[in-house]
């Protein structure tokens, strides 16, 4: 849990009066996350989120927020950001960059099954279509530039073995971002973090017949890239076993299929996803080294353990996804 900029109940009240939001009843920072300041906040209209952006900057995070604000229109259940009476959907708290969204109802689902898969898989295609029309660009800015500038930063702290590991797959990522394949990759805006914990899942009653997907959040990472990046990082963490890094075949297989009911992959999707889970795990696998190693001041942090995606990685090159039985031929 992080939170690098207190906010006071006395700010906050302040701040969602000018927004028009109603009277502040409560405020309580997030588990979870690691990038941004989150609060947590019930007024008299509801329950909101109230993030501020610790590294993002004010002219980096329009992309973000209007990205939501088209997915929702375009019938995606993602958070809507507030806007103020001049339409603004940035605003600005304690000389931070700050925004103000609903909470989706529901929880994450941090043990899914083959159906909570197959609903994931079901919405990105459908977040990948309606991002379409999205006319921002922005590109992933932690994509492969960022890889080969940070390696080079957390490598001192690892072992040899680990180094050399490190270094082979940032050689290999680097050779396929040149061949003609990568090039053919189908693009748009990608959510690139779509983790068990961003993902909201009905509960209660309304779970009696089964998963429904009640939104995606957490879009601070998002950028225009192969949106085949996108489904690796889901099969890296959705479709695998969390203590060993080992592919589970139902969940990978649930996701894919249902993917593909949507928007069928190109060949060559079909040709880079087994380097598209390695490129996953090396990015995961890099940014928890820099967050571990390289930690910034906070009240409440705990940073995400990065070994987890070192054996990601290892399984990924060792045993590379096969889709020949998963995916037809289209």
């Amino acid at each position: 849990m992080a939170v690098y900029t207190e906010v006071s109940l006395e700010q906050a009240a302040g701040f969602l009066k000018k927004l028009k939001m109603g009277t502040l009843k409560t405020i309580e920072g997030c588990a979870g996350g690691i990038e941004n300041t989150n609060y947590f906040v019930t007024t008299t209209q509801g329950p909101f989120v109230l993030t501020l952006f610790e590294r993002l900057t004010a002219e980096q995070l329009p992309y973000y927020l209007r990205l939501m604000k088209h997915l929702a229109t375009q019938g995606i259940p993602v958070p809507d950001p507030a806007s103020n009476s001049d339409g603004d959907v940035l605003h600005a708290l304690n000389g931070k960059p700050a925004a103000v969204v609903n909470r989706l109802d529901g929880k994450s689902e941090l043990a899914p099954t083959a159906a909570h898969c197959a609903c994931v898989g079901d919405m990105l295609a459908r977040m990948h279509l309606a991002g379409q029309s999205f006319e921002m660009r922005q590109p992933n800015l932690r994509g492969l530039t960022w890889w080969n500038e940070t390696a080079p930063v957390v490598q001192p702290f690892l072992s040899p073995e680990q180094a050399a590991l490190l270094g082979s797959e940032l050689a290999y990522q680097n050779h396929v971002a040149t061949l003609s394949t990568y090039t053919a990759l189908p693009r748009g805006p990608i959510h690139a973090d779509l983790f068990r914990d961003n993902v909201m899942f009905a509960s209660g009653k309304a779970a009696l017949d089964g998963p429904k997907l009640t939104g995606f959040f957490d879009f601070y990472f998002a950028g225009n890239d192969a949106w085949l990046f996108d489904i690796a990082v889901c099969l890296n963490d959705w479709c695998i076993d969390l203590s060993t890094g080992l592919a589970d075949k139902e969940r990978t297989d649930a996701f894919l299929a249902a993917y593909q009911a949507v928007r069928p992959l190109s060949a060559a999707e079909r040709a880079l996803l087994p380097a598209m889970c390695r490129a996953g795990a090396l990015r995961f696998w890099i940014s928890r080294l820099w967050d571990l190693h390289l930690p910034r001041e906070a009240s409440m942090l705990k940073p995400h353990d990065p070994t987890h995606f070192e054996r990601v990685l290892r399984n990924r090159v060792q045993s590379p996804l096969t889709l020949s039985e998963i995916l037809p031929t289209v």
